[in-house]
């Protein structure tokens, strides 16, 4: 993930005051239904580890994830013969960019997650904040 958060920009903030908006990664490399799993196994080892799964206009249709690879790799011996559609989990957590990072913090423990796709109220992708986005803010943020 790049540092490219509005943390960055915009005045410091207090921990408690700050938003998923104010740390997320708003550049997602995206999938689309029609996508291989080998594809998308290219693209989370050079940015994230799950990959968002978008129509043409952004909306969020799913994710794959490492964990969805996986399982695609017990039961395939070719990730180029797979598509998105096939191995994405559909029932997918997603935030936000108004959540407060103390119920971030919650989403991501309670799911046992490391990173939660940002979407509007549309359901549109806008962004993605994992873990570590959040220490970054902790660290970033004023005393």
């Amino acid at each position: 993930m790049r540092a490219t958060h509005d943390m960055a920009r915009s005045e410091p903030k207090e921990f408690g005051q700050l938003t998923v908006a104010d740390i997320m990664e708003p550049d997602v490399q995206c999938g689309h239904p029609s996508t291989t799993a080998e594809v998308l196994g290219s693209l989370m080892i050079e940015g994230f580890g799950g990959v968002p799964i978008v129509d043409e206009k952004r909306k969020l249709l799913g994710i794959v994830t490492e964990f969805d690879l996986l399982a695609a790799l017990e039961r395939a011996n070719k990730l180029g013969d797979l598509k998105a559609q096939e191995i994405m989990t559909t029932e997918v957590v997603r935030v936000s960019p108004q959540t407060d990072l103390r119920t971030l913090m919650y989403v991501l423990q309670t799911n046992h997650l490391i990173r939660v796709p940002v979407v509007d109220q549309e359901g549109t992708l806008i962004g993605i904040v994992a873990r570590r986005d959040v220490v970054r803010g902790y660290l970033s943020a004023t005393p």
